[in-house]
Formats: C-alpha cells, sequence, structure tokens
C-alpha cells in the first residue's frame, strides 16, 4: 500500500510518500480501507517532534480517518468486510491506503455523513464535546465563546452548542470566516484581529461575561479570556503553541476556573459518552462537518502547511 512515513523529525518535507507493507489484523483488530483521512494540528507537533512530543521513528502519522472495513481479526464481533466506518485513533497511523485498528477504534459511519465527514469525527467533534461538556461543564441557557471559531474544533463547538441549547459567540480572522459562522447560525461573532473584540464581547453580554470559554491560542488570547468571563466562568484551552503570563486576580475576582484539555485523557466511559453523542447528533442531523481542503495523500506536506496557515475554514482532508 502507499502511505505517508516520517524517518526523522523535521518540517513537511519529512512526510515521505512510499510503499509500505499492507497490515494485517491480530486478535481483536481491524483493517480499514480509508477513502478520506483527516489533519490535525496536533499532527505536525508530531512530525517535528515539538511541544512534547517524541516518539520512535519510522512512523505514519494520523488518528482521523473514514473508509470501509477489508479485514476482520479474531475474537471481533460487530464488523463485516464492506461496513462503513470512522476510526478513532488508529495502531498503525491514517496517512496510509489501510489502516490497523484495535475493535474499540472502530465505529459505525452514520449514513447521513460522506467519508470525508467522517474523517472530522473523532478529533474535531469529540474535542469539542469534551471541551464543552466534560471538562466545560456546559448547560443549556449558558453563553459559550468559541475563541478561534472557523478550524474544525472550532465549528464542531458551535454545532454542538447549538444543539445543546448553549447561546454561542465566536471569533473569526477573515471576512470569509465571518460569513461561515452566520452560515452557522451564530448571531454574536467578532474580528480577533480588532484590538476592541474583547470590549465587544463583554458590551454583547451587557456586562456579564460568558460563562465558558473555548480557547484555541492559549498563549495568545488566555490573558485577555480572563476579563471576558462572568463570574463562576470557565476557560477550556484546547490549544497553545507557546506561553503566557496572566494576571491571577482576575480569576480570583470571578472565582473563575482554567481547564486543560487532552482528547486522549479522557476515560473509557467518557469516550463511549463522545461516540453516543456523536451518533446521536449525526442521527438528528445537526453534525455537518465543513471541509476546508481535500488534498492528495501524496500531497500530505502541503496539507501539513496548509493546517498551520490562519485563518482556517474547516477540516483539511486527505485522499488516498
Amino acid at each position: 500500500m502507499n502511505a505517508i512515513v516520517v524517518h526523522e523529525f523535521g518540517g513537511p518535507e519529512v512526510l515521505t510518500y512510499e510503499q509500505a507493507p499492507d497490515p494485517e489484523p491480530g486478535p481483536g483488530e481491524v483493517i480499514v480501507r480509508l477513502k478520506a483521512v483527516g489533519v490535525n494540528p496536533v499532527e505536525t507537533y508530531q512530525r517535528a517532534g515539538s511541544q512534547g512530543y517524541d516518539r520512535p521513528r519510522p512512523f505514519t502519522p494520523g488518528a482521523d480517518g473514514a473508509g470501509v472495513v477489508e479485514q476482520v481479526g479474531d475474537a471481533v464481533s460487530g464488523f463485516a468486510r464492506g461496513d462503513r466506518v470512522y476510526v478513532a485513533g488508529s495502531e498503525s497511523g491514517t496517512y496510509a491506503e489501510r489502516c490497523r485498528c484495535s475493535a474499540p477504534q472502530v465505529h459505525p459511519l452514520p449514513p447521513s455523513l460522506s467519508f470525508e465527514q467522517g474523517a472530522c469525527l473523532w478529533i474535531n467533534y469529540g474535542t469539542a464535546y469534551r471541551a464543552l461538556f466534560q471538562r466545560g461543564s456546559a448547560v443549556a441557557g449558558e453563553r459559550v465563546l468559541v475563541h478561534g471559531a472557523t478550524g474544525g474544533v472550532g465549528v464542531a463547538a458551535i454545532q454542538w452548542a447549538r444543539y445543546r441549547g448553549l447561546t454561542p459567540f465566536a471569533t473569526y480572522g477573515s471576512d470569509s470566516g465571518e460569513a461561515m459562522l452566520r452560515e452557522l447560525g451564530v448571531r454574536h461573532s467578532f474580528s480577533h484581529a480588532d484590538d476592541g473584540h474583547t470590549e465587544a464581547i463583554l458590551e454583547a453580554t451587557e456586562g456579564t461575561g460568558v460563562d465558558l470559554i473555548v480557547e484555541m491560542l492559549a498563549n495568545v488570547n488566555l490573558e485577555s479570556d480572563l476579563s471576558m468571563l462572568a463570574r463562576g466562568g470557565r476557560v477550556v484551552v484546547v490549544g497553545s503553541r507557546g506561553t503566557i503570563e496572566i494576571t491571577p486576580r482576575k480569576l480570583m475576582a470571578r472565582e473563575a476556573d482554567v481547564r486543560g484539555l487532552m482528547l486522549y485523557g479522557a476515560t473509557a466511559r467518557e469516550i463511549a459518552e463522545i461516540h453516543a453523542a456523536i451518533t446521536a447528533a449525526a442521527d438528528a442531523g445537526v453534525i455537518a462537518p465543513v471541509i476546508q481542503a481535500s488534498i492528495p495523500l501524496e500531497k500530505a506536506a502541503e496539507a501539513h502547511t496548509a493546517v498551520m496557515e490562519a485563518p482556517s475554514h474547516g477540516k483539511i482532508i486527505l485522499i488516498p
């Protein structure tokens, strides 16, 4: 099969497109022939060996994908050859024509979703769900600010928020991003390039602030986030690319919290909750991933460059 292989840490150019052995399923494993593969910022850190990521080389990146079941190992039930599925992690990496997964990593792809949309589900919709409800403790009626809302996780957070009765506020980085947020039904959107957006958000809440902030770039925004929180508010940090100095008294005055998030920190019970919620939301027609670009697998280096460029407008997909 064809696959992307990283032999040494480095820039996008180390993503080598080459022939790799076809994976074989062991007991309790499934081989999925991938039709679409999701690209995420975390994979650029893994490729570079940065942000604390260090793993044995060579390796094939990737945790998101969707396709059809090709082989089923011993002691696997519930899947048959040809089943449409999405994957939530992989033992062999998803930047490839096929991937080897443990059976719990494979999930039925809702019939309402395409393979490209299925490749958005785990990292994007799983992270957004965990940020809002498992770490953020959001409840219907609250105001949530998605700070950096036009990327894959941001779009998912907006859709989850509206589905679950939250009032979404959002920031964007371009005119096209603002238009996309309007199409997603966001009534309160603000340009994060505008130095006055913090004050504008406070004004839109009549000075009370937002109850929850889902933060995509904490090393830039966290200090100003604290000024926008309501009493008892929470910031959930989804992404950060460096350090920042904050004013703790802003937290003290509001009795507010800053909470970190790692999707892979979820317990087995929390992971089961996420997948059940994804299925229910897809069946209800409220999950509609936005695809920014579909790029051939052999051009994965271009995808890694694009995923780190701002502004983003949904999810970047690789097509094996």
